[in-house]
């Protein structure tokens, strides 16, 4: 430490780091969803991030060597619940400049791990913490997932065709853009803060929140009269015929985003039906005109509709399965994926012309790098064993 509270200068990690946030040490204190993605991102970007793992590891989880949103991360393990365990997590702080935590609010302060405590080792730490419900309410001490946060900001109640049962966006919509996304923007506003005052914060990033702040346009659309608040009657919730996706002859789908009228009379023209196609401008004779549509593009096989629509400004898309994306030509010429350790998976983003950002590691496995983490942020209580749990310290 430089002085009482202020992290030292970081000495170079065992791991070359790249990206804009290169100098930025986070802690994540192990978990699952929202947590490990915003963590991620912040290693994709350069950050030195280490994941403090716990014994028995965080319980619904995928084997860690294949979970991706381990990579560009170290891994040590702490047993917050061992007597010393806190205090190594606290002699990681005093040298981080952001930890992030995803437990029940509450949590952490009886673990000895909460901003106080924290804040008392690092008056400059950001402190990002990740939940559903956020920090209070009448909901902070419930359970949830995912799809429950939707449900109640209103989010869900938008997906899927009417007369059907709302569509569940895997966990995308919710855990990670109203999340995780949330909770990186926060820290590096905060961080921002810290580095212009000295003086760290709490960052109470709730996926209730984001996902609502997501579906601000919505909103507007609605106090304008220009929404509907039920599903399958709007602009972009595939109520209208020419923004939504139909099945081809071989069981495939292609999606149709032809909103502007341009872009329209390209689709009408390369789909074949432009004299005989209802107007697009009466709601009215929508049904008719999705049906038009969609008898059409039952004649040929996605491929071929994709040939068909391949340099156009039809605003018409194959629908590309997960294995398929990677090979797509324009998601391969900007190396949209790339390959790592003999895994597929999403490159970082988004890019940076100064200070590119990489997949510099594979998934951290637990524990694996306690002496590099003990060594490069000069902890060297981090890498001594634990007493023994009925001994006093010096027996």
């Amino acid at each position: 430490m430089t002085a009482a509270g202020t992290p030292s200068t970081p000495s170079t990690p065992s791991t070359p780091a790249h990206g804009p946030l290169t100098g930025v040490r986070v802690v994540e204190l192990a978990g699952i969803g929202p947590g490990p993605f915003a963590a991620m991102l912040l290693g994709d970007l350069g950050a030195d991030v280490v994941r403090v793992d716990r014994p028995g590891g965080p319980g619904l989880a995928i084997d860690p060597a294949h979970d991706v949103t381990l990579r560009n991360k170290r891994s040590v393990i702490i047993d917050l619940k061992a007597a010393e365990g806190p205090d190594r997590v606290l002699d990681l702080t005093a040298r981080a400049d952001v930890l992030i935590e995803g437990y029940r609010p509450g949590v952490a302060e009886r673990l000895g791990v909460g901003p106080e405590p924290c804040h008392a080792r690092n008056p400059r730490l950001v402190y990002g913490r990740m939940t559903g419900w956020g920090q209070d309410g009448p909901l902070a001490q419930r359970a949830g997932h995912d799809i429950g946060y939707l449900a109640l900001t209103g989010a869900l109640g938008m997906t899927g065709a009417p007369g059907t049962p709302p569509t569940a966006p895997a966990n995308l919509l919710g855990d990670y853009a109203g999340g995780s996304l949330y909770l990186v923007v926060g820290v590096l506003a905060a961080l921002h803060h810290a580095r212009a005052t000295g003086t760290g914060q709490v960052v109470d990033a709730a996926i209730v929140d984001g996902a609502a702040h997501l579906s601000a346009m919505i909103h507007g659309m609605l106090a304008a009269g220009a929404w509907q608040d039920r599903r399958g009657v709007n602009l972009l919730d595939g109520g209208c015929p020419f923004y939504g996706t139909y099945e081809t002859s071989d069981g495939r789908y292609m999606a149709v985003g032809a909103l502007e009228q341009r872009f329209y009379a390209e689709f009408m023209t390369l789909l074949g039906i432009p004299e005989r196609a209802p107007d697009r401008g009466d709601p009215a004779r929508w049904d008719a005109l999705r049906e038009a549509i969609a008898a059409r593009f039952r004649t040929r096989t996605r491929d071929e509709w994709t040939a068909v629509f391949d340099g156009s400004d039809a605003c018409v898309s194959p629908v590309l399965s997960l294995r398929e994306a990677p090979a797509h030509p324009h998601l391969a010429a900007r190396a949209t994926f790339t390959d790592h350790g003999g895994r597929t998976q999403p490159a970082p983003a988004p890019r940076f012309s100064a200070t590119p950002a990489a997949v510099r590691t594979g998934p951290a496995l637990p524990g694996a790098d306690t002496e590099a983490v003990a060594r490069d942020w000069d902890v060297p209580r981090l890498s001594s064993p634990f007493p023994h749990p009925h001994r006093k310290a010096g027996q």
